[in-house]
């Protein structure tokens, strides 16, 4: 559906995008990570036709972007991170107006209208300038115009940027909705919404692909990440001889709270946690050393994401290096 090869964006010496390249399948949901100055920005606009690249190639449903350009921005819906409205206009008269940019004409522009409107939920708002509204507001209609024409990818640059919980709770549903008939390319900073609505994540630092795959095969590659954290009544000699006699000679931290009450973090380099907690648990109690606290922690999206672009220096997006 969206093939990038070799994308590169150079302003002046400073390299935003540094040779990317990944294939993007229809009729998905997909997640776009990085940190700040990564070149997520800088990617969308460049996919969208919004922004000219240095090198490399974007072709949309087999349309290149820089040589077909009018045909694959037919097949895209866009969302920038600040949404291009029109603050003196209600979104009605928006709408009309980006519908009739996109072609659409007559019944089937109303028709649309009418459909985004619902999809988004601003039927309550369709009236009153664009001006008045929330921030919340504002992100929904932007959502809206992405949707008009019915285009095959939705690329949503932090689509749920200013909402409150229900707000959220609702454009997250409409997403996964949009992925079953759209391929929906989704950036945004919040890890939990992406591993909540994404079926594969990208994730870029400095400009270059570092992962693709879908959330839970990025966890289990991560597996150093997961630990237990559990508080026990014995003196420091004691834990560490029980934690020898399990194997464990490396890998864990003790913190001293009180005397007798030692706080105890232990790496588990597997995915089976609950089975160490277990080992811990009997080991300790047969030593009549009572485990007054325990949690365990697997690794998460936010895990694999600090791993991957730890010591990432990049620069703030929109930010250009000067000599």
């Amino acid at each position: 559906m969206i093939t990038v090869e070799h994308l590169t964006k150079c302003y002046g010496d400073f390299m935003a995008v540094n040779d990317l390249s990944f294939q993007i399948e229809e009729g998905h949901v997909y997640g776009f990570l990085g940190p700040n100055g990564a070149g997520k920005s800088t990617t969308m606009n460049i996919m969208t036709g919004c922004l000219s690249a240095t090198d490399g190639t974007v072709r949309i449903n087999g349309c290149d972007i820089f040589e077909e350009p009018r045909m694959a921005k037919k097949l895209m819906g866009y969302l920038p991170e600040q949404p291009p409205l029109y603050m003196n206009e209600t979104p009605i008269e928006y709408l009309k107006f980006v519908g009739a940019a996109k072609g659409l004409k007559g019944k089937e522009l109303a028709q649309q209208i009418e459909e985004v409107i619902d999809q988004t939920k601003i039927g309550s708002v369709r009236n009153k300038l664009i001006l008045a509204l929330s921030k919340g507001y504002k992100q929904r209609v932007g959502i809206a115009q992405a949707l008009l024409g019915n285009p095959k990818v939705i690329i949503l640059d932090e689509p749920t940027v200013g909402l409150d919980p229900i707000q959220i709770i609702e454009i997250r549903d409409l997403i996964r909705q949009l992925g079953k008939s759209h391929t929906v390319i989704l950036s945004s900073h919040i890890l939990s919404e992406v591993q909540a609505i994404c079926e594969k994540v990208l994730i870029i630092a400095k400009g270059r692909l570092v992962a693709f795959d879908a959330p839970e095969n990025l966890e289990k590659l991560r597996q150093s990440s997961n630990g237990i954290d559990f508080t026990v009544e014995a003196l420091p000699e004691e834990t560490e001889e029980i934690l020898e006699t399990l194997g464990i000679s490396e890998g864990y931290e003790l913190n001293e709270v009180e005397t007798g009450l030692l706080k105890i973090h232990v790496k588990a380099d597997t995915d089976d946690v609950r089975s160490v907690c277990r080992q811990l648990f009997f080991a300790f109690s047969e030593k009549q050393k009572a485990i007054v606290e325990m949690a365990s922690k697997k690794a998460n999206l936010e895990d694999v994401f600090i791993e991957l672009t730890e010591g990432d220096d990049s620069l703030e997006e929109g930010e250009v290096e000067k000599e």
